[in-house]
């Protein structure tokens, strides 16, 4: 996923002494090279795309927010109330199984979902709303790499999930 070019900054203190931080509210597509649906990728992965499966690609591949199938079923129900929760069931953990989604266990005893981003990304989960914020700072990146490195690793991968309140006063303090 890529930041949009006019991405909102977070400035973060502390340990991280005053850079900035690029927060992911979205991804852009140039018309140059506009990137492949969800639906593309199932089918050219040799999947056989229903038009069950569609709906729920359409859904998944809409969310902003890492719904859960109980929330994916209430979106693809909305658009085609013939879709069971089986049938999300079963759609989810193949597109998971194929690699065209990722689960994420977050906590609260549920999996939440995205489609696989074209660029990697962490979250930060906030545990009194359940928000999740995804985000991209190279100095944790290279932080991360030279760690591994230091204990005698190459680093191949790796999942940063950060769960935190917020410091104070309401989500409209945030910068």
């Amino acid at each position: 996923m890529q930041p949009p070019a006019t991405a909102p900054r977070l400035s973060c203190g502390s340990i991280f002494a005053k850079r900035e931080v690029t927060l992911i509210v979205g991804s852009t597509v140039s018309a140059e090279s506009p990137s492949p649906t969800l639906e593309e990728v199932c089918v050219a992965k040799g999947m056989r795309m229903t038009d069950q499966r569609r709906t729920i690609a359409r859904v998944l591949e809409a969310a902003t927010d890492h719904p859960d199938v109980e929330e994916v079923y209430r979106r693809a129900s909305a658009l085609d109330p013939h879709i069971s929760i089986a049938t999300v069931y079963r759609t989810v953990k193949l597109f998971e199984d194929v690699g065209v989604i990722t689960r994420h266990d977050f906590g609260a005893g549920r999996s939440r979902y995205e489609t696989v981003p074209d660029e990697h990304h962490d979250h930060l989960i906030d545990l009194r709303t359940g928000e999740v914020i995804e985000f991209r700072d190279e100095d944790i990146e290279r932080l991360q790499k030279a760690m591994a490195e230091r204990l005698g690793y190459k680093l191949v991968d790796h999942r940063l999930e950060l769960y935190g309140v917020p410091l104070a006063g309401d989500k409209k303090d945030r910068p």
